[in-house]
């Protein structure tokens, strides 16, 4: 089985063309999810003439089961809390309060190696394009979307080059649209469907962040000028 994908840019150039109803739209932002989905995404913002940033987020593992979110935390001082498995999983509020701590410290540390002291944009009213590079499980976009309905955005639109179905039925509830190149079925992991699927390294994620700082967004300037 030859590779969907020659390496992340590739599949970034792909997934733009599904998306071509958003070039130019002076209201619409796209954001990476660090660090693979930077790559792909910056492709998407280049070939649509769009602004690129990047969202952090850190799911809220229950102890002991990981995978189990919780909760997540994310750029822009975002708290996602899920009470239900906080009850069921009788998670005590210190021992979620410490790991709420320590997530958020992750994501100061790599707001401040990725942004390099600039704030993160004002998402209001915008129309919001999250990317990563593959959707396995669903469940880091899926934390990614609740994270940002809290910052007022007027849509969000998922997007990854490959997704499992499970993952795109949950993520079409969760979000305002979904967009995608193919859906495996098998699915049998990301990785599986890039011939190169090496590490993005945070140098990486940086320098393409320094090549859209001079596209800078506002989305209030942005929607006050579409109305």
């Amino acid at each position: 089985m030859s590779p969907l994908f020659t390496d992340r840019r590739d599949a970034g150039r792909q997934l733009a063309a599904r998306l071509q109803r958003f070039r130019g739209r002076p209201d619409v932002i796209v954001l990476g999810l660090p660090r693979g989905g930077v790559p792909v995404a910056a492709e998407i913002a280049e070939a649509l003439d769009l602004p690129l940033d990047v969202f952090v987020v850190r799911k809220l593992g229950v102890p002991g089961q990981e995978e189990l979110a919780m909760g997540a935390v994310a750029s822009g001082g975002v708290r996602v809390v899920n009470e239900e498995i906080v009850r069921l999983a009788r998670v005590r509020p210190d021992v979620f309060e410490g790991i709420t701590a320590r997530e958020l410290r992750e994501i100061q540390r790599r707001e401040a190696a990725y942004r390099g002291g600039r704030s993160f944009p004002a998402l209001h009213g915008a129309t919001v394009i999250l990317v990563d590079d593959g959707v396995a499980t669903g469940s880091t976009m899926l934390a990614g979307v609740h994270a940002l309905r809290q910052l007022g955005p007027a849509a969000v639109i998922v997007a990854a080059p490959v997704m499992a179905h499970s993952a795109k039925r949950a993520l079409e509830r969760a979000a305002d649209g979904c967009a995608y190149v193919e859906l495996p079925e098998p699915f049998y992991g990301v990785g599986m469907h890039y011939g190169d699927f090496s590490q993005t390294p945070d140098e990486e994620v940086r320098e393409i962040l320094r090549r859209f700082t001079a596209r800078s967004f506002d989305a209030e300037a942005a929607h006050a000028g579409h109305h």
